[in-house]
Parts: structure tokens; C-alpha cells; sequence
């Protein structure tokens, strides 16, 4: 049998026992250095996502660059001498590190108006703010006149210019995101044979290195432009906003983070262990635990690859909460039993704690594991691979607390309880009193905070304000927020319009006629597919396309092939042109010319055009969701496309598909994690009645939080919507704690009431110090610098608060109303 097995393995032999768990503790010590962080754009993307196959496909069509902004306030007059020479000091500085390609500023802009004349003159000899000759105020007024710079290079209220910093691409790291993204997408279209499912894989390994050494590059850029800019903080105010420097921030943060929760967590168990236990050996026991066990994760976490994200940048904490919960079960218990158990020696104390705490603790882990587990069907590999880490972490738990902990106390002699310490815990005494006294309004009151929190849940909602995830102290929320209201918006959104072979021939009009007419004078200009792409239609369709997403409220800057247009228009007189001047013109312009101004927004080989957008993030009342559907509904309805002439895409679309599709997966599993938990009940108590008393206080404590956070209109996001099922997965484990030690009490008492009154006295204890453990330890993740992870933190906090009274209130009056036993 296995309780013979473990007492001959553990309880005779705690130091073989002991050497084991050492050589596997050193085992997982030597993967700890590959232990990593992940804060890319890659980390939160939904694998199965049809739109992710058409972003990607975006990606390798139309060659972007990496770019970073930094934002310029002077103190005084932008135009001013001061104001311009500082922008040309802080572009030559910018310029002369080693990852910057190209440096636009203001003083790039090229000023036409004021040199005037036919469309060849202006374009060969148009002036910048660089010329001291050129008239300042003529020269505000035309760039803040045009289009195609304002809210880009300035504000609308000509207050703040952006430095428009172009990095130097990493070809080798872009080829194999190419490869990788193009076998991904077979993957998803049409699947692999083997040898492609091999060559994925070392693509993959090889992009993953390269993405690192990316990563460290562009760590070391975002410190040196950094510290260019802090040279000029005198002269105003100077913030830097980016993807590149959002990804280098999320990292340190997640460091941070994952120093301060842990650190957080570990002095505060210290104090916890202390001043509930008052022995050195009830602290020094549950904390080497904790260490092992984190340990053990963070070697596997390394072994397997699995990187920490934002998501699960709290499992360090987490794992100390769970194991030192454990452990105070185990304490409790000991003491107990030695108060009980006067002439047995050490051996039998500890081999009758462990016998009769292992179900109970057995089954919290495994229900707690079911919580966790559902994370798994999101589809999210960071939401999976932190329900898999958590769950794998339990496990570890489990196995620390049941191996380690005893072997170590074996080594100890027996101690007995302090006489001078007093065991009696008045909160749950008085938490037995109102139960026996207040029953009926228990009932009331549970039921009223039930049917409040069911409206509150209708009023729950899905965002993904990306701005409001952090701090308004840290530099990303600060920049992002001048760049989001002063400079065009943040998170970027693209429509592809799709031209059919069939419709962009016939759709030529006149210039169908003006190809034949020019025939004969061009040698069949007209036959030349890249020529004959520029119609008079197709151009008006982007324009009107681009008019109309540009007036939609939420939208800041817009740029498409319009955008170039309206630009060279102006070089024209303000006359436009026809589809054979476009044509001609594509075809002299330059190619540098043509890779800036052309390529970012048409693929001809495609048929399609791209008009890029942003939204503006900090927008009041934005929905995201809404807006999306909105602009798919204008571009039908109000324009005429049909769905299949264009596609929305782009981060705001993934990133939207992936919340939602993280709503619907934690809703749908919500129902299989509580008849998972229930089934646990079911199987530890042999009773249907018992497990139904054990599963409504952990659903009214999970309802109350989520219908707590639709009355408060806190957004549900990445990291809160996992509380519901985290919450009933841990909450439950003061069910099965309490239920267990009432039916095993009760043979002994032959009466509710007194068998209330002692499990409050002694299961009800630890209990209390157990979920005050995992109170406030979740509440330390408030230091985050991370917005949704303060929220998981407290809101999870006050869910274990909620289920703490519920399991000494609410579960003990449905035990004397039902009587189970």
C-alpha cells in the first residue's frame, strides 16, 4: 500500500529522503540560467487566429520598419531659434548611433508653398526649416496646414513635434520571421508533412536565438537614446514612446515584478509564520519549502523553455502563497495532534499528521489544479503556459509538502505547543457565534448579494485600454498618452482593400480610353500591369475610404496611397491627376522614393491597397470592439464594399480577437471547472449533499467579485478575467478543509452545534491564517507597475476574504440546515 511505501521511505528514512530531493533540487538548479522573459507582441497572440494569417501575410507584403517616437515640448515657441536648434542636436545625436537608420523631424519637412512654380521646379528645389532663409511663420503655417504632417511630425496645436527615430532592420532576423510566419501559415491553412514540421522547428529555434540577440541589441539602443534625450531634458519636455521601447519596458517590469512580488511575498510570510507559530522551526520549515518548490519551477521553467510573460509574471508569488498554505495546514495539525497524542514519539506524530491531512490537501491541490487548468483551453500560449505552470506548480507543492516538509521535521525532536501562546483565534469564534445566532440572515443576505452580483455580471465588458495597463508615472504612459492626444494615437489599425482582376479592368473609365489614345506614342504603356494599376477608380476609392475612417472620432492619424497623393497635388497646383499621370509617375519616381512613399501602402502584384490608421487609446468611452464593427459596418454600408473587397487587421484586431476569445473560453470552462470541483466533492465525501454545501459558498465568493466588477465598470482584460476560476480552484480548499475535519469531528461530539464551535476552534484556525496568507500575498501584487495585475491582485484578494467568510459562515449554516452526517 502506498501509506506502507511512504512510511517506509519517508518516515524510517527522512535522510535518504532528504539526499533525494537535494540531487533533483541541484538537477533543476542547473536550468535556472535558462530561465527567460518574453514581453513581445508575439507573446499575446491567439495561434489560431484567422486574422493572425492575414497580419502576418500583411507583414511580409508590405516592408515596414521599426521605428521609435520621441516627443519634443518646448518650453517656449516650437519655431523658435532655441526650439530648432535643440531638434537639430538631438537629430544629429540620434543619427550617429549605431541602430538608427534615419532620423524625420520637423526640420525634414519639405516646404513647397513657399517655393512655388511648375511641379518639376518645387520638387527639385523645395526648402526645409534647415534654410535660415526660409520665412518662419510662412513656414508654420504650411506645415500645420498640411495633411500628411500634422498630428505625425506636429500637434494640431503646434505645441509639440515628434522625432521620428528609423532603426536599422536585422536581415537575418527578418528572414527567418519570414520563414517562420510563412510555415505558420501553412500550418494553419493546409497543414505539414514531416519535413516541413521539422524545418519549423529549427526555424524556430533559430528565430527564437536571433529574437534574443534582437532583444538585447535594441535593450542596449533604447538605454543610449535614453541618455541622448537626457541631455536635452532642459529645454522641455522630452518622452519616448515606441513598440521597441514598450517591449525593453515590459521586460524590466516583468523583472521588477517578479523581484518585488516574490521578495514581497517571502518577508511577509516570514513575519505571518512568526507571529502566528512564535517558533523558529514553524518558520525556517514552511520557507524551505517554499524555496524548494520555487526552485524546482523556475529549473523547469527553464528546462522546458517556457518564457514568463506579463500574464505570468506572478507565479513566484503564487507558488509561495499555495505551498506555505499547505504547509500551515500541516503545522496546524501537528500541534494539534501533539496536544492530543501525549506519549507518542516524533515518528508516529509526524506519520499521523501527514495520514490524516494527505486527502484533504490531495484534493485542495487538485481542485485548485482544475481552476488553474482551464486556462489551458484559451488558445493564448502565455495564458496556457501559465495554467500549465501553475498547475505543474501544484503539483510540485503537493509533493514538497508531503516529502520535504516531514523529512525535515523528522530530523527535529518533538516539540509541543507553547502553553504561554494561546491557539484561540476570537475572529472565528465570533464568526461560529454568528452562525449559530444569525443563520437566517446569513441566508438573506447571501441570497440578496447573489442576485445583485448576477446583474453586476451582465454589465461586465471586455477592453483593452492599452494606456490605462500602467502607472501615469511611468514613461510609457506618459509618452504614450502625449503621442495617443497630441499626435495621432497609439494602437495602429489597417484596412487592406482588395481590387479583383475582373473589376480593376473594368473599372477604368477614362482611362481605358486615354491607355488606347497614348498607344501608339508609349508603345502599349497600357499592357504594363504595374502602369496600368493606377485608375482614376481605384485611386477615388482609397481616398473616399481614407475620408471616411479619418472623420470616425476615435480615429487619429490616417495614411494611405491618398495620403502621397494629396502630397504631390500640391506640388500640381492643387490639381489632380489622372490615371496616366499617376502612371507616369510611378514610373519615373525614384526607388528609394517609391520604397518610402509608394510600397508602405500598395502591392500591386496583390491588386491591393493599405490605408494604416491609429486609434486614439485614451479616448473616453472607447470600445474597441464596437468601434471595429462600426468601421466594418461604414465601409459596407457608407462606402459600398463588399466584405470580401476588404479586410480589417493589425495589433487592435488581434488583440481584441484575443480577449474575446479569452472571455468566451473562461465562460465556457467556468461550467467544467465547477462540475470538475464538484466531482472532487463528490469522490472525497461519498456524498452528493456535501458536495453541493462545498461548492456554493466558492461560486457566491467568485459572483460577488465578477458582479463587484460590472457594478464598478472594471474592465474585464487578460490577467482579471482568470478570476473567477482561480478563485473558486483556491476558495474551495477551505471546503474541503472544514468539511473533512466536521465529519471527522462530529462521530466524536453527536451534536451540530458543539462540533461547529470546535471546528471553528481548530480547522476554522488554520483556515483563517491560511487565507490570510493568500489575502495578503495577493495583495502585494499592488506594487506592480502593471494596471491589470494590481487589479488580479486585489480583486483576488477580496474574493479569498469573501470566500473565507463564506466557508466559516455560509457553509457551516447549510451543514446545520442540512444535516449531513
Amino acid at each position: 500500500m502506498i501509506s506502507d511505501l511512504y512510511k517506509k521511505t519517508v518516515i524510517r528514512k527522512p535522510g535518504v529522503c532528504l539526499l533525494v530531493l537535494v540531487l533533483i533540487g541541484i538537477f533543476f538548479a542547473l536550468f535556472v540560467k535558462n530561465f527567460k522573459l518574453d514581453a513581445s507582441s508575439d507573446a499575446l497572440l491567439l495561434e489560431s487566429d484567422r486574422d493572425l494569417r492575414i497580419f502576418r501575410e500583411t507583414i511580409d507584403r508590405y516592408s515596414t520598419q521599426d521605428f521609435l517616437f520621441i516627443t519634443f515640448t518646448p518650453e517656449g515657441d516650437l519655431f523658435s531659434d532655441e526650439s530648432l536648434s535643440v531638434i537639430g542636436s538631438l537629430r544629429k545625436d540620434l543619427r550617429a548611433l549605431e541602430k538608427t537608420a534615419s532620423v524625420t523631424t520637423l526640420l525634414d519637412v519639405p516646404l513647397l508653398k513657399i517655393v512655388g512654380g511648375k511641379l518639376s521646379e518645387v520638387a527639385d528645389n523645395y526648402k526645409t526649416l534647415d534654410d535660415p532663409e526660409v520665412d518662419r511663420e510662412k513656414a508654420r503655417q504650411e506645415i500645420m496646414t498640411r495633411p500628411m504632417f500634422r498630428n505625425l511630425i506636429i500637434s494640431e496645436d503646434g505645441s509639440t513635434t515628434a522625432l521620428i527615430v528609423y532603426l536599422k532592420n536585422d536581415q537575418e532576423y527578418l528572414d527567418l520571421q519570414k520563414q517562420r510566419n510563412r510555415l505558420l501559415i501553412e500550418k494553419m491553412s493546409d497543414g505539414l508533412d514531416a519535413d516541413e514540421r521539422q524545418q519549423l522547428e529549427q526555424v524556430q529555434e533559430a528565430y527564437a536565438r536571433a529574437k534574443e540577440e534582437v532583444d538585447r541589441r535594441n535593450h542596449e539602443n533604447i538605454n543610449a537614446i535614453r541618455a541622448v534625450i537626457d541631455k536635452y531634458r532642459s529645454h522641455g519636455e522630452l518622452h519616448l514612446g515606441g513598440i521597441s521601447m514598450i517591449t525593453d519596458d515590459m521586460i524590466r517590469f516583468i523583472s521588477n515584478d517578479l523581484v518585488v512580488f516574490g521578495l514581497g511575498v517571502f518577508l511577509f510570510l516570514i513575519l505571518m509564520l512568526s507571529y502566528i507559530f512564535r517558533k523558529p522551526r514553524w518558520v525556517i520549515l514552511p520557507l524551505l519549502s517554499c524555496i524548494y518548490a520555487g526552485l524546482i519551477m523556475i529549473g523547469l521553467l527553464g528546462l522546458v523553455g517556457w518564457q514568463v510573460t506579463v500574464i505570468s509574471s506572478n507565479f513566484i508569488s503564487l507558488m509561495l502563497i499555495l505551498t506555505m498554505s499547505m504547509n500551515v495546514h500541516l503545522v496546524v495539525r501537528y500541534r494539534q495532534l501533539s496536544q492530543e497524542m501525549t506519549g507518542a514519539d516524533q515518528s508516529e506524530l509526524v506519520f499521523t499528521t501527514t495520514r490524516k491531512m494527505v486527502w484533504p490537501c490531495l484534493y485542495t491541490a487538485l481542485t485548485t489544479m482544475i481552476g488553474f487548468s482551464s486556462l489551458v483551453f484559451s488558445n493564448i500560449k502565455p495564458v496556457i503556459d501559465f495554467g500549465w505552470m501553475m498547475t505543474l506548480g501544484l503539483g510540485v507543492t503537493f509533493l514538497t509538502s508531503f516529502l520535504l516538509f516531514p523529512s525535515l521535521l523528522l530530523l527535529l525532536p518533538r516539540t509541543d505547543p507553547d502553553s504561554r501562546v494561546s491557539d484561540k483565534v476570537p475572529f472565528t469564534a465570533a464568526l461560529a457565534s454568528i452562525t449559530q445566532h444569525h443563520g437566517s440572515k446569513i441566508l438573506v443576505l447571501s441570497l440578496v448579494l447573489a442576485i445583485a452580483s448576477g446583474y453586476g455580471i451582465t454589465r461586465l465588458r471586455v477592453e483593452n485600454s492599452f494606456i490605462n495597463y500602467f502607472r501615469d508615472n511611468t514613461e510609457i504612459y506618459q509618452g504614450l498618452k502625449l503621442i495617443d492626444e497630441k499626435l495621432g494615437g497609439t494602437t495602429p489599425l489597417e484596412i487592406l482593400l482588395n481590387f479583383d482582376h475582373e473589376h480593376a479592368v473594368n473599372a477604368n473609365g477614362d482611362g481605358d480610353d486615354e491607355f488606347e489614345d497614348l498607344d501608339a506614342l508609349f508603345g502599349g504603356l497600357e499592357t504594363d500591369p504595374e502602369s496600368a494599376w493606377f485608375t482614376t477608380d481605384k485611386i477615388e476609392l482609397i481616398k473616399e475610404v481614407h475620408d471616411y475612417v479619418n472623420d470616425i472620432p476615435a480615429v487619429g492619424k490616417v495614411l494611405s496611397l491618398a495620403s502621397v497623393i494629396r502630397l504631390a497635388e500640391t506640388l500640381n497646383q492643387g490639381q489632380p491627376f489622372d490615371a496616366f499621370e499617376l502612371a507616369v509617375i510611378y514610373k519615373r519616381m525614384p526607388d528609394e522614393l517609391r520604397r518610402q512613399l509608394i510600397d508602405p501602402y500598395v502591392s500591386i502584384e496583390d491588386n491591393e491597397a493599405r490605408i494604416t490608421l491609429r486609434i486614439i487609446d485614451s479616448m473616453e468611452d472607447l470600445r474597441r470592439k464596437e468601434l471595429l464593427e462600426q468601421i466594418h459596418a461604414g465601409l459596407q454600408n457608407d462606402i459600398g464594399l463588399e466584405p470580401d473587397q476588404f479586410q480589417l487587421t493589425g495589433l487592435l484586431v488581434l488583440y481584441n480577437n484575443m480577449l474575446q476569445s479569452l472571455f468566451r473560453s473562461q465562460i465556457l470552462t467556468l461550467g467544467v471547472v465547477l462540475i470538475g470541483i464538484a466531482l472532487m466533492l463528490l469522490v472525497l465525501f461519498r456524498s452528493v449533499s456535501l458536495a453541493v454545501i462545498g461548492i456554493i459558498p466558492n461560486i457566491l465568493a467568485a459572483a460577488i467579485i465578477l458582479g463587484l466588477m460590472g457594478w464598478l465598470e472594471i474592465p474585464l482584460d487578460m490577467m482579471t478575467i482568470t478570476i473567477a476560476a482561480i478563485t473558486i480552484g483556491i476558495a474551495v480548499d477551505n471546503a474541503i478543509h472544514y468539511i473533512y475535519r466536521f465529519r471527522e469531528e462530529y462521530p466524536g461530539q453527536q451534536d451540530y452545534i458543539k462540533t461547529l464551535h470546535l471546528c471553528h476552534a481548530n480547522i476554522g484556525r488554520a483556515v483563517f491564517y491560511t487565507a490570510i496568507t493568500i489575502i495578503i500575498g495577493f495583495s502585494i501584487l499592488v506594487l506592480s507597475n502593471f494596471i491589470p495585475t494590481i487589479y488580479f491582485g486585489l480583486l483576488t484578494a477580496l474574493a479569498m476574504f469573501i470566500a473565507l467568510l463564506a466557508a466559516l459562515t455560509l457553509l457551516p449554516k447549510l451543514i446545520l440546515i442540512w444535516r449531513p452526517f
